[in-house]
């Protein structure tokens, strides 16, 4: 038992206001994702957009997000975790305002990518400043609580989209953050101690732009594959750059002095384990409500704020899950933790996988939500106190960044993976439809096709979720000599 001295006290009151505003970038960041879950088809109807362009707009955030992380994990320890962590807020919240204002639907792509930097610099530091804020004893709490938030945000996020959709314009699916920005920004600042810089340490500029570059050609092979099947010549080309940049990237990485993929300090098996057990469950979880949203909107045609309430039971599994799991912490090892998560993830599923059809009554597919949701709020929890607690603390900056991109790279593939398989059951003549949600009023036919669809993508999903539960129960710790 620890002593609660005055000292102690002190921190923990300070950690829990730390916990506020990394939680609040949480949240900001979880609603701006699942609002535009919903919310795409009402965007895709309005622009016209392509099944190619309706991909990117939400790919284009994902892969700039996924490639900048471990970027400004290193940039923060050089110059500060609160300064990035603040300018992140801002550019974040400058990016929402324009992207409501957008003309066309690249411009909207190009605010996207903006978004994700300033996503980036949150994500890469948030992470970070709750693990330094927190005494050790009590991580799992903390971070339970963050996790947690990150569950009300996308239970509050699909409701909203959907009615925002549905009410007052696709814009406000972007404005909604800039007020909630502002008071990122303002607490953030009254809170946050300053921290001394790190050492000054040279940017592995060649590794960023290699990890971009392969990113961005497996995306674009997926993308393309999805609207215009997978033999097409830009599908094709982007999945050979990927083969032929994938081995450059770990020649390179090898011999830089501070390479943005330390692969050496994911030597050990846990760490390793662990980490892949992470991107696996990311695949598994990070398209999800996407999926369902469209489900429900494509298959079934209701309108946006239905589809919006009917994917609830995820995040509500996610809210709940989070902190009871926080609390459990102290008594359940977050390696039993991680793989009872991983292991519900896919339960959830197989039931949805068993049950994907427009007749199937809701009831059931709710309790497969739910049961993903409760999945992913206990993994995550337990994979993130399980990794953060194992590393070093002079490393965890850049660290930390890394296992960020490396989960985001699962999500970037979840979003792409899933819209290609979805796609490749329908014709490219009603592709188009899927993205904005109208193919129900085409034909049965048709949305025979889509379930089809939707059947792949569950048994992707599910197979995926399945390689996590195996890679978490891996990643055991070992043991210590008595």
């Amino acid at each position: 038992m620890v002593a609660i001295t005055p000292d102690y006290a002190g921190r923990m009151r300070y950690a829990w206001r730390v916990c506020s505003v990394t939680s609040l970038g949480l949240v900001l960041i979880g609603i701006a994702g699942s609002t535009l879950n919903v919310a795409l088809p009402t965007v895709v109807r309005h622009f016209h957009a392509t099944p190619f362009q309706s991909g990117w707009i939400l790919l284009a955030f994902l892969l700039v997000n996924t490639a900048s992380l471990v970027f400004f994990g290193r940039v923060a320890d050089l110059l500060g975790r609160r300064e990035v962590y603040l300018a992140g807020f801002a550019l974040f919240t400058v990016a929402s305002l324009l992207a409501g204002l957008s003309p066309d639907v690249w411009f909207l792509v190009a605010m996207r990518v903006l978004q994700a930097i300033g996503a980036a610099m949150i994500l890469a530091n948030g992470t970070v400043i709750i693990t330094e804020a927190f005494p050790p004893d009590r991580l799992s709490q903390g971070m339970g609580v963050y996790m947690g938030t990150l569950s009300v945000a996308q239970l509050a996020g699909p409701t909203l989209g959907g009615l925002i959709a549905a009410t007052a314009g696709w814009q406000w699916i972007f404005w909604v953050n800039v007020p909630a920005g502002v008071i990122a920004i303002v607490w953030g600042a009254v809170t946050l101690r300053k921290v001394p810089k790190g050492p000054k340490r040279p940017v592995d500029a060649m590794g960023n732009a290699l990890v971009f570059a392969a990113l961005s050609a497996i995306i674009l092979a997926l993308s393309e594959a999805g609207s215009a099947g997978p033999t097409s010549p830009v599908a094709l080309i982007g999945a050979g750059l990927f083969v032929v940049l994938l081995p450059l990237v770990v020649l390179v990485e090898r011999r830089a002095t501070h390479p943005v993929l330390d692969l050496r300090l994911f030597g050990g098996r846990m760490l390793a384990c662990a980490n892949l057990a992470s991107f696996c469950n990311a695949i598994a979880r990070a398209a999800l409500i996407l999926v369902v949203a469209l489900y429900f909107q494509a298959a079934r045609g209701v309108d946006p704020f239905t589809a919006g309430l009917s994917v609830l039971p995820v995040p509500v599994g996610m809210a709940l899950a989070s902190p009871v799991v926080g609390l459990l912490g102290r008594r359940v090892s977050p390696y039993l933790l991680s793989i009872g998560g991983a292991l519900m993830s896919a339960a959830g599923l197989g039931t949805l996988l068993l049950t994907a059809d427009p007749a199937t009554p809701y009831w059931i597919i709710g309790i497969g939500l739910f049961v993903c949701g409760c999945g992913s709020g206990t993994f995550l929890t337990g994979n993130t106190t399980q990794v953060m607690g194992a590393l070093p603390s002079g490393s965890l900056g850049v660290v930390n960044g890394f296992r960020l991109m490396v989960m985001n790279v699962g999500v970037v593939l979840s979003v792409g993976l899933s819209l290609s398989v979805l796609g490749s059951a329908v014709s490219p003549e009603v592709r188009a439809q899927v993205y904005a949600g109208t193919l129900s009023a085409l034909s049965p036919v048709a949305v025979g096709q889509l379930m089809q669809g939707f059947e792949r993508t569950y048994t992707v999903l599910f197979a995926v979720a399945l390689a996590g539960a195996l890679l978490a129960a891996l990643a055991r710790s070992p043991r210590r000599p008595r």
